[in-house]
């Protein structure tokens, strides 16, 4: 049975800001929110401009009175309605993320927020504390996480398959930003929009959270180098660090915008004293595992030695190709059981706690200035 439903004896009201036309993201977030039947779309806020926002607002079938011309309407409207939201989903530009996400935990909303989870440091320290004070539920869409075999590979760590973690290697490369120009979503390369570094924000978060998620280790030091490969390029296209982590282990970090002709080239590496793991972005339905003096073998969704936390993420049969918006919709679904196990003051099952959370913005944004920071000092080492 659905396990909200089982709780609450009915869907989480969900209320969305942000994602209406043009958005690539939207669009995902509200499949990813219908996908487990775990939500209802009950309120929007679609857009900046009030008539674009209502009118995108009946168009996905919203009731006229819950069409809302901004975000702080909505939340004031609907923290007073009998029947309004439980959740809000926001999935708007970077500069926005953190005015909202405050607004929605004083209205007391539980938080679904796209990522990053601030534009700085300083607003992401403010933001975990309310999270904290509150004790609301704040998801953070590093969709990455929510891939079956991502979660297989962390599983096998913390299971002691690898052994002792001693390097890591992370890259994620695009090629959306190899000719200089604003590109598709032009508030992005705007450091008051978009932060302080439009590929550290924009992607660098996400292979952060991804090395962290699956070692279970925090970086403690890098040597960075950030900034523009592209003539013309004013906002970061790139960014490179060596790293060190908890226990010892090394590890380096690669994410650019700028490889012309790639698309979405996630990948990550983990070697231990035991063995090593291998997963890319572009064919997650494989994880390669390699133990030390052993042939090599693959790991696929629901196939041999799958683990429950990964069993748990995988929606078809074993051989069925699952992907970006399934990974989505896996981090909705946990938050889910979270917020419904809050409101009704239950224990949730502790396989749906593997989303990332505020403390997990937090860290990612202390990465981030961290980056920034040695890369002024011509790839000093920092401390994170």
């Amino acid at each position: 049975m659905n396990p909200v439903i089982a709780l609450l004896g009915r869907r989480l009201r969900l209320a969305v800001i942000g994602g209406g036309p043009g958005s690539f993201i939207g669009p995902v977030h509200r499949l990813a929110a219908r996908m487990d039947d775990r939500y209802d779309i009950v309120a929007g806020a679609l857009s900046s401009d009030p008539a674009r926002s209502i009118a995108a607002g009946a168009q996905l079938g919203l009731a006229a009175e819950r069409c809302y011309p901004d975000a702080m309407a909505l939340l004031a409207a609907e923290s007073t309605r009998p029947d309004g939201a439980d959740v809000v989903a926001i999935m708007t530009p970077n500069d926005s993320h953190f005015p909202f996400a405050m607004a929605a935990l004083a209205q007391g909303f539980d938080v679904i927020c796209d990522k990053p989870m601030t534009n700085s440091l300083a607003q992401a320290e403010q933001l975990r504390q309310r999270v904290q004070d509150t004790g609301l539920v704040y998801c953070l869409t590093h969709n990455y996480s929510g891939y079956p075999l991502v979660r297989q590979a962390r599983a096998m760590v913390a299971d002691d398959q690898l052994g002792e973690v001693r390097l890591v290697q992370i890259e994620y490369v695009q090629g959306g930003r190899a000719q200089p120009g604003p590109g598709r979503t032009a508030w992005k390369t705007d450091p008051a929009r978009g932060g302080d570094s439009l590929v550290m924000g924009d992607i660098g978060t996400h292979a952060h959270q991804l090395l962290r998620f699956v070692t279970g280790l925090e970086v403690t030091e890098l040597a960075a180098d950030v900034g523009c490969v592209v003539p013309g390029n004013s906002a970061h296209d790139f960014a490179g660090a060596l790293l060190r982590l908890q226990g010892g282990a090394r590890g380096s970090f690669w994410v650019t915008q700028a490889a012309a002709g790639v698309e979405n080239g996630l990948r990550l590496r983990v070697s231990g004293s035991k063995g090593s793991l291998e997963w890319a972005q572009e064919h997650p339905q494989v994880l390669h595992f390699k133990p030390l003096g052993a042939p090599a073998q693959l790991r696929t969704p629901r196939g041999p030695g799958t683990l429950p936390l990964a069993g748990r993420a995988s929606r078809v049969a074993a051989g069925h190709p699952e992907g970006f918006p399934e990974a989505f919709a896996n981090l909705y679904s946990d938050a889910a059981e979270a917020i419904a196990a809050r409101r009704a003051g239950t224990t949730p099952d502790p396989l749906a706690l593997h989303f990332p959370n505020a403390h997990d913005g937090w860290v990612g944004m202390r990465f981030v200035n961290a980056m920034i920071r040695s890369s002024e000092a011509n790839g000093a080492w920092t401390r994170v």
